[in-house]
């Protein structure tokens, strides 16, 4: 349970998110040396507290050799005590959880670092509210907590935390609660990488630079290489965007994450794939989509989902700037 003062947030059970934890006194560096994002200096966060700011919270990326993402995750510092050494929790799709922390394993080699995918034996909530009580939310001993960043949705500002707990003490959700948390993702035009979605995207091809997910000071890890030259030759010709398309038009097509985008003018090709998808919880004929696409199929003409006979997709504007490439 979390405690306010304020306005009672909505909750949602979310079995589609994980937990990694890794720990040890080598957990830090150890991390810094596989992850997109910087990890050394991150700030040790106990309950009733819940981490906040980039000094507290990271979104990171997970690259194979070739710059591809094997993962997304919020990470934050959360050790069991003020005497405990490091033990960084990784927030990430449940789907890929175990696969990735099982390849984080595999690189532990000498280092004082376990590493351990706890997602059967804790639970993850996700709270939000439109109004600023949620940055008085306290959480319980033993819980975890880490703010992500806010949401514009329905002319509306839209604080959110993520919690994870032990299995024993589970929380009440409602399918409403999760829809709203869902559509409050994929309106942040913040990707997640799921299973259908490994290892299709350099980050840059999904804004992750532009969303504070790359640090191109930091110091080696895998697929870093590309990723830099990626950014500083300007070779990405493709794009994470929001769009949106009606229920009644999607017929018996998919809007899971890896279906496939099509442009009229290339029916044979495709130009993309769904990275994240909702149904609207304000208009209930809308679904809203996180997109990558090509920019040279987004100049030429109209985006179709699934075929190039598909619901056509209505581009939308993102709630933040593109750092150029």
């Amino acid at each position: 349970m979390i405690n306010h003062s304020q306005n009672t947030p909505i909750q949602a059970s979310l079995p589609q998110w994980g937990l990694i934890f890794v720990e040890g006194a080598d957990a830090a560096s150890f991390l810094q040396n596989q992850l997109s994002n910087s990890v050394l200096g991150l700030n040790r966060t106990f309950a009733p507290q819940i981490a906040q700011t980039h000094d507290s919270v990271r979104l990171v990326g997970y690259c194979n050799p070739k710059g591809r993402l094997l993962a997304s995750a919020w990470l934050g510092q959360f050790p069991e005590d003020v005497n405990a050494p490091d033990r960084f929790a990784l927030f990430i799709s449940k789907d890929i959880a175990a696969s990735t922390a099982k390849r984080l394993a595999m690189f532990v080699l000498r280092s004082k670092v376990k590493v351990s995918d706890a997602s059967s034996e804790w639970t993850v909530t996700g709270y939000s509210c439109n109004d600023e009580s949620i940055a008085g939310l306290k959480i319980e001993a033993g819980q975890i907590g880490l703010r992500l960043p806010d949401v514009i949705a329905n002319h509306q500002t839209y604080s959110r935390v993520l919690i994870a707990g032990k299995k024993d003490s589970p929380e009440k959700s409602l399918s409403d609660d999760v829809m709203q948390w869902n559509h409050l993702e994929v309106m942040s035009a913040i990707p997640r990488i799921v299973l259908a979605t490994q290892e299709q995207f350099v980050p840059q091809m999904i804004n992750f630079e532009s969303v504070a997910g790359v640090d191109f000071k930091k110091g080696c890890y895998p697929g870093q290489e590309i990723v830099a030259r990626s950014q500083y030759r300007g070779v990405i010709k493709r794009r994470l965007q929001l769009a949106h398309t009606s229920i009644d038009s999607l017929g018996s097509v998919s809007i899971a994450p890896g279906t496939e985008l099509f442009q009229v003018n290339d029916p044979a090709q495709p130009a993309g794939m769904v990275v994240l998808s909702s149904p609207s919880p304000k208009e209930p004929n809308k679904i809203d989509l996180q997109v990558e696409c090509k920019l040279e199929a987004l100049e030429s003409g109209e985006i179709y989902l699934g075929s190039a006979q598909g619901p056509v997709l209505k581009i939308d504007s993102l709630p933040y700037p593109l750092i150029e490439i």
